[in-house]
């Protein structure tokens, strides 16, 4: 049976292997998300839309924005306790801040975001000493924040609210209860294990090593990501609306598992995959009430702060590749002395005797 087993594996990593199986599994969840999506939408009222978007109160639309605001300052810690995990104390937090909000905010909206954020990361921290390995840690700790966080969020809500859940992956409140409590037991024991010594902490080989955070400074990366998703949830309960009503966990629960679908899909912007959740898991509310929630929202949380990174990036390399090169040229050239830059005056041609001689 072992054997049996073994030479299945060997066939799956050869013929198959993760990277096709994730790949086809990205594409059959925005096939079933896009089909979803327009049977959905069949028969909605664009007129309606525009009205249920004017009906959205301004003062919402700003608190969500300011939460919105909140959710991407946390963000910036993402990075900024990875580094500091790492012992990368060379970095400051405003180039922390800069490349893990360009590299969320554009990573996200391309898609692919492990390549793309994984790309900018690199072209920000390069500057400062850092290799592709330890770009390759940043992540790998990122990555840990968000699904802690994640993890610790949806464990409470679904324990709570199991039935917030079920409309999204029809299972019985009483299982989604208990994968809840399973989650959270995971966290759990995943926080024990870590005080069992700090060789256990270190993962990796071959050169390529990170060392976990401690107990205590897991919990801090938990509080990091609880409070990011905090944020994000809130910001979507502000611009839900008021009928027929519903509670702030429950909208977390749903908001989070949509999230993760997109993120599972690797669309660009979870276009379609996020959208198609929210409408299947929030049935009671009028279809085109909620898509202009969405169109809100996505306004908010991808195209404004994709424009913001498009454009700190772009300002970043013309100041680094052009700026910077001309000012350096332009002192270099002040800085020369004057006998450099005087225009040499002509030699006077000595007489030959033959010359005096012929005038006298």
């Amino acid at each position: 049976m072992h054997r049996l087993l073994t030479t299945l594996g060997r066939g799956f990593k050869e013929r198959i292997g993760w990277k096709r199986l994730g790949i086809a599994a990205s594409l059959l969840i925005i096939a079933f998300a896009i089909t979803t999506l327009v049977r959905t939408l069949k028969g909605v009222d664009t007129g309606v839309i525009l009205i249920a978007l004017t009906e959205i109160p301004p003062v919402h639309i700003a608190l969500a924005a300011l939460c919105v605001v909140g959710a991407f300052f946390t963000l910036t810690f993402y990075d900024f306790f990875a580094l500091r995990t790492i012992g990368k104390k060379n970095v400051p937090y405003r180039i922390a801040a800069l490349s893990s909000f360009t590299s969320y905010s554009i990573g996200h909206n391309i898609g692919a975001t492990v390549f793309t954020g994984g790309a900018i990361r690199f072209r920000i921290y390069s500057d400062y000493g850092l290799t592709a390995i330890d770009v390759a840690k940043i992540c790998f700790l990122s990555g840990l924040t968000f699904w802690l966080g994640n993890t610790f969020v949806l464990g409470i809500g679904m324990a709570w609210h199991p039935w917030a859940a079920s409309a999204m992956d029809q299972l019985p409140p009483a299982i989604n209860r208990l994968i809840a409590l399973g989650g959270l037991a995971a966290i759990v024991a995943y926080l024990v294990w870590l005080t069992l010594g700090d060789e256990r902490r270190e993962l990796g080989q071959n050169g390529w090593k990170v060392t976990l955070p401690s107990a205590p400074l897991t919990l801090l990366q938990i509080l990091i990501g609880v409070v990011d998703l905090g944020f994000c949830a809130l910001a979507m309960y502000l611009l839900m609306p008021a009928q027929p009503g519903i509670d702030f966990v429950s909208l977390a629960v749903v908001f989070i598992l949509a999230t993760l679908l997109g993120f599972a899909s690797h669309a660009p912007g979870s276009i379609g995959v996020f959208d198609a959740a929210m409408l299947v898991a929030l049935p009671e509310f009028g279809r085109e009430q909620l898509v202009a929630t969405l169109v809100v929202f996505r306004i908010l949380y991808f195209l404004i702060p994709f424009g913001i990174a498009i454009s700190a990036m772009g300002s970043r390399e013309l100041w680094l590749n052009v700026v910077l090169p001309w000012q350096k040229r332009r002192k270099l050239h002040e800085d020369c002395p004057a006998s450099a830059t005087t225009v040499p005056q002509p030699v006077k041609r000595l007489k030959s005797k033959g010359d005096r001689i012929a005038r006298g």
